[in-house]
């Protein structure tokens, strides 16, 4: 209502500035309304409530009967990591985005935020107005520029409008997003996505050389202050656009270079060589079915199992149904079991204990895990069409896989098995043959699995290969190229076992870091100072390089996120050593690396 209210008075008092005179039970056509509800075609009027009565209707002409040819606005968007806001789900909004989501063939589309439905809104408004032209004006939230899913969405707005703008005002917390220069990037508002301004012009008649609009883009990085003033000094025509091509089949709205197309397609996905894939293990509830300690963790389930548990112990560990995960129900009738605690790779570096069992779990991966569990196996760990600015987003580990591991969100990793175990068979290579065939005629030999996978891990390590086809990572699985002769494999396989084992913390080399002061090892706040990870005032580790300290494996920083999962917790004489090794795998990770920079797939 207050929005409403000031609207009114503001507008009021603009059109008296220029001499307009109100009427006698005139009013500014402004109306509180859903936009996103189609409306009614008759409504009831309330004697008790007249203004509502009028208020509707009013609305209802708006929606059903006037020529709207100019849309703008700040349509709502849900502000937090990127999370899909989608509070209107009436029949109208959700046919208004089915035109964008025709031909997709994923089993998540996520295309139902509301900020999207408002820009369908736009649309369908300008296209059914006499004239079919008009102006569509938001600042929304900016994933739809290159979002995947968001491709069909693209091409029927160049399908329907003949000119369109996009100031990309960037700010996006979950890419960690930075100037082209290194410098910080702030948001515009205090919201965690990124944000566009986006101007979709229709005009009366399309030219007949052009099936498809005239795309302009423009970046804008820097801190919120500075985005405010050029903003405030900038016209539309003197902002800088650069001309873009939205090519099929994604019709990307931002710059892109795929000058390398031919020559990464010409290798293999992994999605490809792996056979069976799929996501990790996903409790929904981590604090209830994940614990650092067994005994803990035994302890708990028992009581849960049991039954016997008061309000306290109900809220700390969320222990409610919902229509999809219905906890409640499905431990009925369930008995503890010891064996049902199994060790699992939670986050890089950082293996737990978990109380699996299939029948209770949210998503218990079976897919993958039946290969996994109690098996002699390792896996790789690949997230796919991730849109970070730099892709680090790989991993090895053996054992059961949780499904955050090194990222969480749009792009979720897979785990790959390299073997699979089919029942009263002997395990077998989760390899497609084909590809394995191909790659031994390149090479001239039969290759060993592990060597493959040694082969794929130094390539998705090598920085040059990141860098070349990062645009390419972001849209899929990556593509490795295919071994030109015996002497690149072996090379790239050597580097890969050496990552393989130092990720798998099987060969971890002498480390030079120390923790100098013993006085209560409680972990309060942490912080780093001049080579030294202070846990709290006092104790520290010591030779902790910075670029350790900051060094990505997917979505974490495994040398800053493992000690702040410990907060709160007392360091044991095991898990100093333990960070101690992290420091000195991420060291040893990126010396190889930059010997792997000196060398290149082919």
């Amino acid at each position: 209502m207050a929005p409403y209210a000031m609207a009114h008075l503001k507008l009021d008092m603009i059109l008296e500035d220029t001499g307009y005179r109100f009427e006698k039970d005139q009013r500014v056509s402004i109306y509180l309304t859903n936009a996103l509800d189609a409306g009614v075609n008759k409504i009831d009027r309330l004697p008790f409530a007249l203004w509502l009565s009028d208020e509707a209707e009013g609305a209802n002409r708006v929606k059903k009967d006037m020529p709207v040819m100019v849309v703008l606005g700040n349509p709502p968007y849900n502000n937090y990591m990127g999370t899909v806001s989608h509070f209107n789900e009436t029949n109208y909004a959700k046919q208004l985005i089915e035109k964008y989501k025709s031909g997709l063939g994923e089993k998540k589309i996520n295309i139902d935020d509301d900020y999207i439905k408002f820009i369908a809104l736009g649309q369908n408004f300008i296209e059914n107005n006499p004239n079919s032209c008009g102006v569509l004006a938001y600042i929304s939230n900016n994933s739809f520029l290159d979002g995947i899913t968001h491709r069909q969405m693209r091409k029927v707005l160049l399908e329907t409008f003949d000119k369109i703008y996009i100031l990309n005002l960037h700010g996006n917390a979950r890419k960690k997003e930075k100037s082209p220069d290194g410098s910080k990037d702030e948001n515009v508002f205090n919201i965690q996505v990124g944000t566009s301004i986006n101007i979709f012009v229709k005009l009366p008649v399309r030219r007949a050389t052009s099936k498809i609009a005239k795309v302009y883009h423009a970046d804008l990085f820097g801190m919120r202050q500075d985005k405010f003033e050029f903003l405030l000094k900038h016209r539309l025509k003197k902002t800088g656009y650069e001309r873009l091509e939205p090519i099929e089949p994604y019709y990307f709205f931002v710059p892109k270079d795929f000058s390398l197309q031919k020559k990464y397609d010409s290798g293999f996905s992994v999605s490809e060589l792996f056979v069976e894939y799929n996501s990790g293990v996903k409790t929904d509830r981590d604090d209830l079915f994940i614990d650092y300690d067994k005994d803990i963790l035994a302890k708990r389930f028992k009581t849960f199992l049991s039954g016997d548990y008061d309000w306290r112990f109900e809220q700390q560990y969320r222990i409610v149904d919902s229509s999809r995960y219905p906890i409640t129900k499905k431990i009925k009738e369930k008995v503890f079991d010891r064996q049902n605690i199994q060790p699992i790779v939670y986050r890089p570096f950082d293996s737990r204990w978990i109380y699996y069992y299939s029948p209770i779990l949210s998503c218990p991966a079976q897919k993958v895990v039946r290969h996994l569990l109690g098996k002699d196996n390792i896996s790789l760990i690949v997230s796919r069409q991730v849109k970070i600015e730099h892709w680090n987003h790989v991993f090895a580990a053996n054992g059961i896989i949780e499904s955050c591991v090194n990222f969480c969100g749009a792009g979720m990793p897979k785990i790959f098995p390299l073997y699979v175990y089919p029942p009263q068979e002997e395990r077998r290579p989760n390899f497609n043959q084909e590809i394995v065939t191909k790659i031994e005629q390149n090479i001239g030999k039969k290759v060993k699995p592990e060597k493959l996978f040694d082969y794929i891990y130094a390539v998705l390590h090598s920085p040059k290969y990141r860098k070349d086809y990062e645009e390419f990572l972001k849209i899929d699985f990556p593509r490795i190229p295919y071994p030109t002769d015996n002497t690149e494999f072996e090379r790239f396989a050597k580097y890969g076992k050496r990552l393989r084992e130092l990720h798998l913390l099987e060969k971890v080399p002498k480390t030079k870091t120390t923790f100098p002061i013993a006085d209560g090892n409680v972990v309060e706040n942490i912080r780093f100072v001049d080579g030294k990870v202070f846990i709290n005032k006092t104790q520290y580790f010591d030779n902790v390089p910075s670029e350790v300290w900051n060094f990505y494996i997917g979505g974490y920083q495994p040398a800053q996120k493992w000690l702040k999962d410990q907060k709160g917790r007392t360091l044991t004489f095991d898990d100093t050593q333990h960070y101690q090794k992290i420091v000195a795998v991420l060291t040893e990770t990126i010396m190889i690396q930059q010997e792997v920079a000196e060398h290149r797939p082919d």
